[in-house]
């Protein structure tokens, strides 16, 4: 039988436990408000961050200057590479010929043009014959002349003294006009600096360098990438064989917002962090150039934002960002990684430079001793052909030309 007198049911929660739970969810937004207030005043509103970056560096495109067919292949992919190291050999006997010939063409230039001196000085000696005949024919003029008012020389003697006299002034003039004509051929400088002589050891030169170039080399040290060259493969300048990348020269393009760089200037702190290593290798790095302009504008097709149909799109501009080296030497980044970036704006600044490079910011002289043994190469040939020459003849020394120029 059931209780006619239930129990009563259990009261209700107090609304002073809702106000309670309310007021501490209160309290806990406005102290995470203030909190996040008191970090972007302080602390985040001096930062912009993105992940939008990648390792950039120097992809130096190793390309022929003379035509040729490939015989040996010095490194592949991924190898090392030091600077001057062989990378690709050509066939180099055409260009050996072409250099034996130039060779042959600078010693008959000698020869020809000691020739000439010695045409020189055989027409200078004539020249001082000529006159002492002159002298003395005019001698013997004068003295008949002098001896015929008394009849002791007759008029056809006296006459025959001024046809010899007449013949020693044209043979004088003759002479003198042939050594002219042979001494405008040269110069008082020497075999070596004559224009035919000149032309010539430019030709050994080129040949010498063009002989060299078969020799591909790697214009800096770094690692092999893209090697698209094969073995006996025809090649023309300028057919790209391989790639050289140093990569402890690498750098980091991030493209910030245009919304983002207001505060951004050369030469603020940057923290970096790559997808490769995680957050365990922190890179450091400093902001070096703000992009002059965006990946739109400069792209094949720019974009027509006068078209009717026009959509606003905000903007990035490409932020270059250069590592610490160490950094780089310890923790080895490729080109393309991706990476992300904080930069620090506390610090001011330009926005673009205000003064021009000083010097090259790369440069190599793997190819300057190519002009080097050219030069000494033609002053052995020139000294060879000037052996029994004259001290005038050989008063210069092999004429060298301009010293290449490299970046």
């Amino acid at each position: 039988m059931s209780d006619p007198n239930p129990a009563p049911a259990a009261p209700a929660p107090k609304p002073r436990r809702r106000s309670a739970a309310l007021r501490w969810l209160m309290i806990a937004l406005i102290l995470v408000a203030v909190g996040w207030s008191l970090w972007y005043f302080l602390i985040g509103r001096w930062h912009e961050y993105t992940d939008d970056a990648y390792v950039g560096g120097n992809v130096v495109q190793v390309t022929p200057l003379v035509p040729g067919t490939v015989t040996r292949i010095g490194a592949d992919d991924g190898n090392l590479v030091r600077a001057g190291q062989v990378l690709v050999q050509m066939d180099s006997n055409d260009a050996q010929a072409a250099l034996a010939q130039s060779e042959a063409a600078l010693a008959r230039t000698v020869r020809q043009v000691r020739g000439v001196y010695n045409g020189i000085d055989s027409a200078q000696a004539i020249l001082a014959t000529r006159k002492a005949d002159l002298e003395r024919a005019k001698a013997d003029f004068a003295r008949r002349q002098n001896l015929a008012g008394s009849g002791a020389v007759s008029v056809e003697e006296l006459a025959h003294a001024r046809a010899a006299l007449d013949a020693a002034q044209a043979a004088v003039d003759a002479a003198g006009q042939q050594y002219a004509g042979n001494r405008v051929l040269v110069t008082d400088a020497g075999v070596a600096a004559q224009p035919d002589v000149q032309a010539a050891a430019a030709a050994v030169r080129q040949a010498y360098i063009n002989n060299a170039r078969t020799t591909i080399v790697a214009p800096v040290g770094g690692y092999v990438a893209r090697r698209a060259v094969q073995l006996g493969q025809r090649v023309q300048p300028g057919t790209p064989l391989l790639a050289v990348v140093p990569l402890e020269q690498v750098w980091v393009d991030a493209n910030f917002k245009e919304t983002q760089l207001r505060d951004m200037r050369l030469g603020q702190p940057v923290a970096l962090e790559s997808d490769l290593y995680g957050d365990d290798v922190r890179y450091s790095g400093r902001v070096v150039s703000l992009g002059i302009g965006t990946g739109s504008a400069f792209s094949l097709l720019p974009a027509q934002n006068a078209s009717g149909n026009w959509i606003k799109i905000v903007q990035r501009l490409p932020v270059r960002i250069a590592l610490d080296p160490e950094q780089v030497r310890k923790h080895p980044l490729r080109i393309g990684l991706s990476m992300a970036v904080d930069v620090d704006l506390h610090h001011g600044g330009a926005t673009l430079p205000d003064k021009p490079v000083g010097a090259p910011i790369l440069s190599t002289d793997v190819y300057e001793k190519q002009l080097g043994e050219a030069n000494a190469l033609v002053a052995g040939i020139i000294a060879e052909n000037l052996h029994g020459a004259t001290p005038a003849q050989a008063a210069s020394k092999a004429p060298t030309a301009p010293a290449l120029a490299t970046r």
